[in-house]
């Protein structure tokens, strides 16, 4: 029996296993929104805005390792998605994004809502298509969530003009793809494996570095595995966050230009530093050419483009990183090497740089810190909790003071750094984990980029606790103007901050504040306790406080700077208007 374009697409996606579905709908794509309204099988949510449904998307990918689905019209709904999908792109996350287009026939006509997102998301997505007639749809479709959710995962777009969606075929679900020149490398090759398992055993000060990929590849009991045999020390990159219980005493917490200092030190003093499922970013290396000086450098990935484009390395794996740390691990244990005292002076080295400088801040009584904040929530979580966060200092402080020991409990956007991302991927990480707890650490800033979303969390009554750092300042931006620009903060002082508590009311969810360090707990204890809508906490913390440890632009990593001992004396805050 023929099914029309829209009908087709619902059958793929039941196929495809979907079941919750972000979006927003327009002219082009009311077809597919009337073939949703009798549709059991399939949940769409309604965001406010295209960008709020692909972070939910994304934040569904990642916190359930789904794949994330999005549908949008044409014209504006489709561009308002490139923000997202180049998020999920720079995060290697799996989404399938369905956007509207004009009918074949007008395409470049500059029709009424025409954009040519196919060629402004070929940059931003692993690939993308333009589905020219329906008979094609179907298979486009299988081949879309294959590419999306194979190899290092990634967005693909697939782009339905009216005419396909409302045309009639037969339906034919394929049952396998096979793409010609796309077929990644999941098994490591065995030379290879065993000669980074020599390196493991010659290697007197190694370090392992952790990470997205390690999460991606549900990797994490392999890679804690890997640690505790050979007795090796692991950071993380932030992506990698959870992929290591950071509550083990081998975890050195986050490397980079905020990480620990003795997380850089070590990887800065090591002789044999093992990536696995990292590609080395500037964030994380510092000055490359003084990253890791005197270290050999193994790297695990499964993209080989990922393979030594930034720093140098002296043996490549490419595979799954699951896998290939399967036959590691294999290897590793047939050498029956005392790891133990192997490894004995290494970690006593690594102890004493933990009991140097342990990550920390000065308390105050009068007035609320960031880093307090985040403490109190992991307190009242117990640490199981999905974290959420928008881009900043929000977000460096959550990454430095909550100890992430699950993989898929850290969402964040690493890569492309974009603020207003963590509150709709709140949402998402909500409705695929309902049972779960949810937080969004944000910043008075960055929450009013996708604010609108409160609306969408009401109506489906979803529990977020978004927890805002409210200085009342883009705070990152101040505290480099602080640092490197003679405290000139231009157009960074954000005056007219709204009151969050009643912008939250306005919307149907709660709001709570807490204006001294005393109110913390009890507000983030009240939030606990609500369970049938988001919950917008407005901490008034210290605008003066930084992110510290600090390694400043084109510095090694471990040239870091610290808070001072003693607080200098502020300027009067001038702000430029």
């Amino acid at each position: 029996m023929k099914k029309n374009g829209a009908e087709i697409l619902i059958e793929c996606l039941k196929k495809e296993g979907v079941k919750h579905i972000f979006g927003y709908p327009g002219g082009v794509v009311l077809n597919i929104f009337d073939a949703l309204y009798d549709e059991k099988n399939l949940q769409l949510f309604l965001t406010r805005h295209e960008q709020g449904a692909i972070h939910a998307a994304d934040g569904y990918a990642r916190a359930s390792g789904k794949v994330g689905v999005a549908i949008v019209t044409s014209g504006p709904g489709a561009t308002n998605t490139v923000t997202g999908i180049a998020t999920a792109s720079m995060d290697s996350i799996p989404l399938v994004v369905f956007s509207g287009q004009v009918p074949t026939m007008l395409i470049g006509n500059d029709a009424f809502q025409e954009a040519d997102i196919v060629g402004m998301t070929r940059p931003c997505t692993k690939h993308n298509y333009l589905v020219k007639d329906v008979k094609d749809l179907a298979q486009t479709i299988r081949e879309a969530f294959h590419i999306a959710s194979t190899g290092r995962p990634g967005p693909v777009l697939i782009d339905l003009p009216k005419d396909v969606t409302t045309g009639m075929a037969e339906f034919k679900w394929p049952k396998e793809v096979k793409l010609r020149g796309y077929n990644p490398t999941y098994q490591g090759n065995k030379w290879m494996i065993k000669q980074a398992a020599q390196m493991i055993s010659k290697a007197k000060k190694p370090v392992i570095m952790a990470g997205g990929g390690v999460i991606l590849s549900e990797a994490a009991k392999e890679l804690t595995e890997l640690a505790e045999i050979t007795r090796i020390p692991v950071t993380t990159t932030m992506m990698g966050l959870g992929g290591f219980p950071e509550t083990n005493n081998l975890s050195l917490g986050m490397l980079g230009m905020h990480g620990t200092f003795y997380a850089n030190t070590a990887v800065q003093n090591c002789d044999l530093l093992i990536g696995i499922g990292v590609r080395f970013d500037d964030r994380v290396t510092g000055r490359t050419s003084s990253f890791a000086r005197d270290a050999k450098i193994i790297q695990i990935d499964i993209d080989p483009t990922s393979i030594k484009k930034n720093v140098p390395v002296d043996l490549p794996v490419v595979g799954d990183v699951k896998s290939v740390l399967k036959d590691l691990l294999n290897v590793l244990k047939d050498q029956k090497e005392p790891w133990g005292e192997i490894r004995k002076s290494w970690l006593k080295q690594v102890a004493a740089w933990k009991k140097e400088r342990p990550l920390t801040y000065r308390f105050d009584k009068k007035v609320i810190k960031p880093e307090f904040v985040i403490e109190k929530i992991y307190k009242v979580t117990k640490g199981d909790a999905i974290i959420c966060t928008e881009v900043g200092q929000n977000q460096m402080w959550a990454a430095q003071f909550y100890q992430y020991d699950k993989p898929r409990t850290w969402l964040s956007s690493g890569g492309l750094g974009t603020m207003g991302y963590g509150f709709p991927a709140a949402i998402g990480a909500q409705i695929a984990c309902p049972d779960a707890l949810v937080f969004d650490v944000a910043g008075d800033g960055s929450i009013q980029m996708n604010i609108q979303e409160l609306a969408t969390a009401v109506i489906n009554k979803l529990p977020v606790k978004v927890a805002i750092l409210n200085n009342r300042f883009l705070g990152m931006v101040r505290q480099w103007q602080e640092l490197f620009f003679k405290e000139r903060y231009s157009h960074t002082n954000l005056e007219t901050v709204p009151d969050f508590v009643k912008v939250a009311e306005a919307y149907g969810a709660a709001g709570l504040r807490a204006t001294k360090p005393e109110e913390v707990e009890p507000v983030l204890r009240e939030a606990l306790k609500i369970k049938d809508r988001p919950v917008f906490m407005d901490f008034v913390v210290d605008w003066r406080e930084k992110v510290f440890p600090m390694v400043p632009a084109g510095a090694a990593i471990d040239e870091m700077i610290f808070e001072d001992v003693e607080e200098k004396p502020k300027k009067k805050l001038k702000a430029v208007k």
